[in-house]
């Protein structure tokens, strides 16, 4: 379990940078409106993880 959370962290990073990228090159405002959704998601996903490894870390 304690592998996924750097594997969490790296999901949001990448979606992070793809939809900087995305802006930077006047990318189209819905990929970028997707990107963000996931990147929350994502987000929301990362956060459940690092409770979780907590929660069993401390018995």
């Amino acid at each position: 379990m304690l592998a996924a959370v750097p594997i969490a962290i790296g999901a949001v990073a990448v979606v992070l940078v793809l939809g900087l990228v995305n802006m930077m090159r006047g990318g189209s405002g819905q990929r970028s409106q997707k990107l963000m959704q996931m990147r929350v998601l994502l987000q929301f996903i990362a956060v459940l993880v690092i409770m979780a490894v907590i929660w069993m870390r401390n018995g």
